[in-house]
């Protein structure tokens, strides 16, 4: 009994140690790490930020993003750490276990600026395994821009595995983003980061190299010569960022003006109330989405197929409706034509405004014209450049069908020699009518395209009527050919001359152009020849 008795005790003696000593040694980096979360120390934090991301297990990315999000609670007083789920529910961030509650002690671990950019960078490192590669290169960028010491190994792992070579790119960008910065690496190391850095060229890039600090000398030489590289690089990617500014801007004119080049030109009437056609197109569009918004929400996707025609029939009509009613019997007499339809537009104005209201009206982007894709460093908007090609189409449809239909035979007729046109059995009162109605309807698929870029308001058509007229006269009346040349001249012309004068003055400076371009061509780019017996 005494032998069992001294066994007995020594068991319970070796218990107490293991508890006592053993298993608080047994909780490990990871665990030690989570609980400096608890101290309430910015350089604790730091620290357990860097243990935890490089540690390996899977509460890693919890427990970061809990910190990210505010959503990381510590208890000072038992030094416990929880994780708060967007649902409401918690787990001890050590353990994972569920907890019922966390006490009403623990509070959120705070952050500071240069935490947050910690955080960041070991969210990158967390995610740059990800079998998704859109995860993979999000990643990438953000340890790129926070280039924290802490990610390099994460980066060099995730490197030496990536297959993809637009996130492994972006890999080697972040890695060369450390490098620079890291105190101890090597001056060929840093040499070669400028060089990577360099080869990127764009803003971000020269930001980096801009406030890295102090360096090698040859670092800084290399630096300097990567900098005003980039500059150069960047003044050109500028320049080609105005003209497909300047072609978007120019699209839009020629969408609106080329309705307005074939009445101008065919009937030579100055149509005021043109602009309210594109109104009209843009409000049918308003309609047609309320619709297919109400009643068939999955055709939402084919809208603007819908509201093409539907928005040329409705134009198109009312412009007959105008010709036939108020224009026929104006010919000859421009400035009471210019005062009826500037009359006809502020009519048309105000009843826009009691069918829909003064204010704004939301026309949806499909989900094919959202969103936005770079080449190099240029950033082309899917909107813009479907309304681009939209307006090439409609141009090269209009081209075809003035060249091989009867109406557009009829119509260059017309235009070339109205008497003429007559005393050869043209009923030229019909082509008038006719004309008149494709030009608004032209005008009001012209209001489909700008409703995705511009307010939906009984406005919208006075903010292109003038630039429509400029395109027009510049481009030579009645011309298509010089209504295109005279869009885009001017459309490109503009968003050049902004941001030097801004866009008042830059409209300005266009305006006085032509006027002075005018002087010296009065009957514009491309003068249409014909005999022209009436004068």
């Amino acid at each position: 009994m005494p032998a069992n008795l001294s066994a007995r005790l020594c068991s319970l003696l070796l218990s107490f140690f293991l508890i006592a000593f053993a298993l608080p040694a047994l909780a490990g980096p990871f665990e030690d790490a989570v609980a400096k979360f608890a101290n309430d120390d910015y350089s604790d934090t730091e620290e357990a930020i860097g243990v935890v991301a490089g540690s390996g297990n899977t509460l890693a990315f919890p427990i970061i993003s809990a910190l990210q999000d505010g959503r990381l609670m510590a208890d000072p007083d038992s030094k416990k750490v929880y994780v708060t789920g967007t649902d409401g529910k918690s787990i001890d961030a050590a353990t994972g276990q569920a907890v019922a509650s966390v006490p009403d002690s623990a509070s959120a671990v705070r952050l500071n600026n240069r935490l947050r950019r910690s955080v960041d960078a070991a969210i990158g490192s967390l995610t740059l395994q990800s079998p998704d590669i859109g995860a993979r290169l999000q990643a990438a960028q953000s340890v790129f821009k926070s280039h924290e010491e802490t990610s390099l190994e994460a980066v060099d792992g995730a490197l030496a595995k990536e297959t993809n070579r637009s996130v492994k790119a972006a890999l080697g960008d972040a890695r060369a983003a450390i490098l620079l910065f890291k105190p101890d690496a090597t001056e060929l190391e840093k040499l070669e980061a400028v060089a990577t850095i360099k080869a990127r060229g764009d803003q971000e890039a020269m930001a980096l190299l801009t406030g890295m600090g102090d360096q090698p000398a040859s670092v800084t030489k290399a630096a300097a010569s990567a900098i005003g590289s980039i500059q150069s690089s960047l003044a050109v990617w500028s320049m080609v960022q105005n003209a497909w500014y300047g072609l978007s801007l120019g699209s839009v004119l020629l969408l609106a003006a080329i309705g307005l080049a074939i009445t101008f030109g065919v009937m030579g009437v100055i149509n005021m109330a043109h602009g309210e056609m594109v109104m009209i197109g843009a409000y049918t569009t308003f309609v047609v989405q309320e619709v297919i918004r109400t009643r068939y929400p999955v055709l939402f996707d084919y809208s603007l197929l819908i509201a093409v025609p539907l928005a040329f029939l409705v134009a198109g009509a009312l412009g007959v409706v105008i010709e036939r009613s108020i224009i026929r019997f104006l010919y000859g007499r421009p400035l009471e034509t210019l005062l009826a339809t500037w009359g006809l537009s502020l009519v048309l104005q105000q009843a826009v405004r009691t069918m829909f209201g003064p204010t704004n009206r939301e026309v949806g982007n499909p989900s094919w014209m959202s969103g936005a894709f770079e080449i190099g460093q240029i950033t082309v908007t899917y909107n813009r450049l479907w309304i681009l090609v939209f307006t090439l189409a409609v141009f090269v449809i209009l081209l075809a069908m003035l060249r091989y239909t009867v109406l557009g035979l009829e119509m260059r007729a017309v235009t070339q020699n109205r008497r003429m046109a007559a005393s050869m059995g043209i009923a030229t009162s019909r082509v008038d009518a006719l004309t008149f109605g494709l030009g608004s309807g032209i005008a009001g698929i012209a209001g489909v395209a700008l409703s995705q870029i511009d307010n939906v308001s009984p406005n919208l058509g006075q903010s292109y009527i003038i630039d429509s007229f400029m395109v027009v006269v510049f481009g030579g009346v009645g011309n298509l050919w010089g209504t295109l040349v005279g869009a885009f001249t001017l459309g490109i012309a503009n968003k050049f001359l902004e941001p030097v004068a801004g866009a008042v003055l830059g409209k300005i400076a266009i305006l006085v152009l032509i006027i002075l371009f005018i002087q010296k061509r009065p009957r514009g780019l491309f003068a249409l020849k014909g005999r022209a017996v009436e004068a």
